[in-house]
């Protein structure tokens, strides 16, 4: 299958929490979401592909210094760089997998002469090849899975991997997974213990136990600021939580967003945690811990020390793993893994996966990146399902008011073609049905690429109005 690209299109939709959302250096209050629109020729049938992503302060880049409207715009220059690219590169007909590869290794050239990290560099390359995917799933009117799994893309993971892409992937994509909540740094956790003042009375849960309750949740993240003289108290309070509202037991990750620069500093506070009794529970029930070496030391030399842990419970990379080099890297200094997010990219995802499935004790973690519907979340869980990711940190629900930011036409047409993902909440927007902790991928699954709902672009700012109304300073 072959396919030329005749333009892309960049929309923005601007939405504000429900209450921040705290995690390492950064506490996001309102995130743009960015939708790209490609059209496509695929065998000479034109069709359409959209991919979307909330811009997330601090995520991509992690210097403090910068104010987040100098960060936006080096994200949105990324991914207007990678919409140049991924033209050239299909103004002849073109195959995937060729397509992909011209578009990595062109936007890798442009990104190392203006220092731009490969994090950030590839939003623009997973964006563009999202989007390419979504119209491809279309054109050949099949989801997702069934398109990975057969010849169609040309994707050859041989030369970066040395294994058929079939190696990362599930036989058949799970139905379910689990939503793994994440509690973050500045999370109420009981609603008895929120101030009036501060309650968000929007219908939706918002204190830890509240969500527990509301969802019947039994999967964890939880943030860590890396200072124990404030981390032992909350984890106490957490576990205490836990154990009274999770019957049937739980299971939990920690994720260290960067804390530490020393490999040494972390298994001080990491022996200090699991030595205090009150967290024993927690620590039982702790199935990874995520990226706690800023981006800058993870993969250093000395990291090599992780190979003599032994009683470390698997620790993976996720800020650290913006290139194809990385998880080897990674895996070569005692890593046992690292995470799928859709930001970080398809094809790079499925290589990585592909690695990972060779080694027995290796872990392939799904997280969020306060990614919401129609688009994002269900493309995301389209990939996480195909990989066979059975917990996945899901926050967008968590942090916005469901789909409520989209128009309601939009929203009847989710409801209607995701009724067992998503349900009319008694304040009639569409809201994730998680019921016993967990997402029904079933309609998503049979989707092209998730989604299968059609956006009216009319309803959406175009990128370069937003920009010269002054959208960056309403951020």
């Amino acid at each position: 299958m072959t396919f030329t690209i005749q333009r892309f299109r960049f929309y923005v939709l601007p939405m504000r929490l429900r209450f921040p959302f705290k995690y390492g250096i950064a506490s996001m209050t309102v995130v743009p979401h960015v939708f790209v629109k490609v059209d496509l020729l695929v065998n000479g049938r034109e069709v359409s592909g959209l991919s979307s992503e909330g811009l997330a302060l601090k995520w991509f880049t992690k210097n403090p210094e910068t104010p987040f409207e100098v960060d936006l715009c080096e994200m949105i220059a990324v991914i207007q760089n990678a919409s140049r690219i991924g033209r050239l590169a299909a103004e002849k007909a073109t195959g995937f997998f060729a397509w992909w590869k011209d578009l990595y290794a062109e936007q890798g050239n442009w990104a190392k002469i203006r220092e731009v990290p490969p994090l950030l560099s590839n939003l623009g390359v997973s964006l563009m090849e999202r989007a390419v995917l979504d119209g491809l799933c279309k054109a050949l009117g099949r989801p997702l899975h069934a398109v990975l799994q057969s010849e169609e893309l040309g994707i050859d993971l041989s030369d970066v991997r040395g294994v058929k892409v079939g190696k990362a992937l599930v036989e058949r994509p799970l139905e379910r997974v689990h939503v793994r909540h994440t509690v973050g740094l500045g999370d109420e956790l009981r609603a008895s213990e929120i101030p009036v003042s501060e309650r968000v009375s929007d219908g939706l849960p918002q204190a830890l136990d509240e969500s527990i309750r509301a969802y019947g949740l039994s999967f964890f993240k939880i943030k860590i600021s890396g200072k124990a003289e404030t981390d032992v108290p909350r984890l106490r309070e957490v576990t205490r939580l836990l154990m009274e509202n999770c019957p049937q037991g739980f299971k939990t990750t920690l994720d260290g967003n960067e804390q530490f620069h020393e490999l040494a500093a972390f298994r001080d506070y990491f022996t200090l945690l699991r030595g205090d009794a009150a967290l024993r529970p927690l620590f039982e029930n702790l199935l990874l811990i995520e990226q706690p070496l800023h981006r800058a030391k993870a993969l250093g030399d000395e990291v090599a020390a992780l190979r003599e842990w032994k009683d470390l419970p698997g620790m993976i990379i996720d800020e650290s793993d913006g290139s194809l080099d990385d998880l080897p890297r990674a895996l070569e200094l005692g890593y046992r893994g690292t995470s799928h997010k859709n930001c970080k990219g398809i094809v790079k995802g499925l290589a990585n996966a592909a690695l990972l499935r060779t080694r027995p004790d290796s872990i392939l973690s799904g997280e969020d990146l306060c990614s919401i519907g129609p688009v994002a979340m269900l493309q995301d869980v389209a990939m996480q399902a195909a990989l066979g990711v059975s917990h996945v940190e899901r926050n967008g629900h968590h942090y916005l008011r469901g789909l409520s930011a989209y128009p309601e036409a939009l929203q009847r047409d989710v409801l209607a073609a995701h009724g067992g993902l998503y349900e009319r909440h008694v304040e009639g927007f569409p809201a994730l049905r998680i019921e016993n902790g967990q997402l029904d991928l079933t309609s998503v699954n049979a989707a092209p690429f998730g989604c299968g709902a059609v956006l009216d672009m009319a309803d959406y700012e175009p990128l370069d109005a937003w920009i010269k109304r002054g959208g960056l300073g309403e951020m």
